[in-house]
C-alpha cells in the first residue's frame, strides 16, 4: 500500500512517542523517516527496527559522549539521540571528522547528516562500516546496502556535491514494518471510556416518542 509522506511522518512521530521516546525525539523520528522515504529508502522499516529494540527504556545508555577518540555510549548508540547530537554539534566538523562507535540502525543517521549539510551549507559524507553515503542536504548518494548495526561510523565534510536524484512524494513501506509502526502509534491514543462510547453512539439514547 502506498502512503503520502505526510502520513508517513505523522504515523512515525506517534509510533516513536508510543515506543517511549520524548515528543522532541519523536518529532525528529517522523522527519527522519519522511526524509528517507523521499530518497526512495524504506525509512518505515528502519524506524520499526529501532523501536522494537526498546532503547527508550534506558535512554541514558544510548546517548553519545565525546571520549576524546570519538563518540560512544555505555551501550549501543541510538541513531535518533546521536543524530540530534550531530545536528547540535555540526560546527565541530569544520575542525575534524566525527567518529561514532557501535550504532544501531545507522540508516536513521542519514537524515541528520543531511541536516548538518544544510546547517553548514556544505556536502557531508558518512562512512558506515565501509558503506559510503553523501548528501548536500537535499540529494543523497548511497554506494551500497546499509548494515543493521555499525561498529564504526565516520562523518566528515566533502568537497564534491552528490549527483542529483529524483525525490519521491509517496512511499510503499514493508507491510510488516508499517503494521509495527501503527501498533506503536496506537499506544498514544487514550482508551475509550464509557462516557466517550456513549457520546459516540450519537442520539441513540434519546427517546423522543
Amino acid at each position: 500500500m502506498s502512503f503520502s509522506l505526510n502520513e508517513i511522518e505523522a504515523t512515525s512521530k506517534r509510533a516513536a512517542r508510543g515506543a517511549g521516546y520524548t515528543w522532541g525525539h519523536a518529532e525528529e523520528a517522523g522527519k527522519a523517516t519522511r526524509w528517507l522515504c523521499a530518497q526512495g529508502l524504506d525509512g518505515v522499516a528502519a524506524l520499526a527496527s529501532l523501536l522494537q529494540q526498546e532503547l527508550s527504556r534506558s535512554p541514558e545508555k544510548h546517548v553519545p559522549c565525546n571520549s576524546g577518540e570519538g563518540w560512544a555510549g555505555t551501550d549501543v548508540l541510538c541513531p535518533l539521540a546521536t543524530g540530534c547530537a550531530l545536528s547540535d554539534s555540526a560546527l565541530v566538523l569544520e575542525a575534524a571528522p566525527v567518529t561514532l562507535t557501535n550504532v544501531t540502525t545507522p540508516t536513521l543517521l542519514l537524515p541528520f547528516v543531511s541536516n548538518v549539510a544544510r546547517i553548514l551549507n556544505k556536502s557531508v559524507a558518512i562512512t558506515i562500516d565501509g558503506t559510503e553515503a553523501q548528501t548536500d542536504g537535499i540529494a543523497l548518494h548511497l554506494t551500497g546496502p546499509m548494515p543493521d548495526q555499525a561498529q564504526s561510523v565516520t562523518v566528515r565534510l566533502e568537497q564534491v556535491a552528490p549527483p542529483t536524484q529524483r525525490q519521491h512524494s509517496r512511499a510503499t513501506p514493508d507491510p510488516a514494518a508499517w503494521s509495527a509502526l501503527t501498533g506503536f502509534a496506537h499506544r498514544t491514543y487514550a482508551p475509550a471510556t464509557e462516557e466517550s462510547r456513549l457520546r459516540g453512539a450519537g442520539a441513540g439514547l434519546s427517546d423522543n416518542d
